[in-house]
């Protein structure tokens, strides 16, 4: 039976033995490929489902974010609006009470001077030389 089995027929053998084996392995490979392309399938469906309502969340946090951002803005134009008001109503303060009470100072002084110098005390003037003495 064996008899007329030539060398080439038992290479050939071996080769279709080879490649059976070969397409066994690669069968094998595209296998535990398609495993892997499997779970990085649900694993991405799985983040991408844990990541939307966190996105969600982010999104409505800059929204309310925004919105206090603008309060504050209009809290410091606001403040800045008082502020220029409190300077303006210093300055017309110093201008209408400041100058007459500057004036009503110096004129009470004189009038003490005065009267101190009628006296013979020397007023201001006596303070001076008595600190010298």
């Amino acid at each position: 039976m064996f008899s007329d089995v030539s060398l080439g027929d038992i290479a050939l053998c071996v080769l279709a033995l080879s490649v059976a084996y070969l397409v066994y392995r690669i069968g094998s490979l595209v296998g535990k490929a398609g495993k892997i392309l499997d779970e990085t399938q649900l694993s991405l469906r799985t983040t991408t489902e844990n990541v939307q309502p966190t996105l969600v969340k982010l999104t409505d946090t800059v929204a309310l974010t925004n919105d206090q951002l603008a309060r504050v803005d209009g809290i410091t134009s606001n403040v800045g609006a008082m502020t220029t008001n409190a300077s303006a109503l210093t300055g017309l303060f110093a201008a209408t009470v400041g100058q007459p009470l500057v004036k009503v100072a110096a004129y009470s002084y004189g009038v003490r001077a005065a009267l101190g110098g009628m006296r013979g005390t020397g007023g201001a003037h006596s303070r001076k030389s008595g600190g010298d003495a």
